[in-house]
């Protein structure tokens, strides 16, 4: 049985308000197409802005989505 492997992530941190001084741990979760990474990413940005994403690697070609870019990125089809 083979397995699809991930070649997208979409990495970001969650603030908790009981945690003091902006302590606030970062998750990363693994898709296999960037559609899912997309639409995963599009419901992180109603928590936060604290969002990136990119391939994994050593998938080609290498792309790195910042949180300044996030946005746009996510509302591509």
């Amino acid at each position: 049985m083979k397995t699809d492997k991930a070649i997208w992530y979409v990495s970001f941190a969650l603030r908790d308000p009981d945690a003091g001084h902006h302590r606030f741990a970062r998750q990363t979760r693994t898709f296999t197409s960037e559609q899912d990474a997309k639409a995963f990413a599009r419901t992180l940005l109603v928590q936060t802005q604290d969002v990136s994403a990119g391939t994994i690697n050593p998938h080609m070609p290498r792309r790195v989505i910042a949180p300044a870019a996030i946005t746009a990125w996510a509302g591509e089809s």
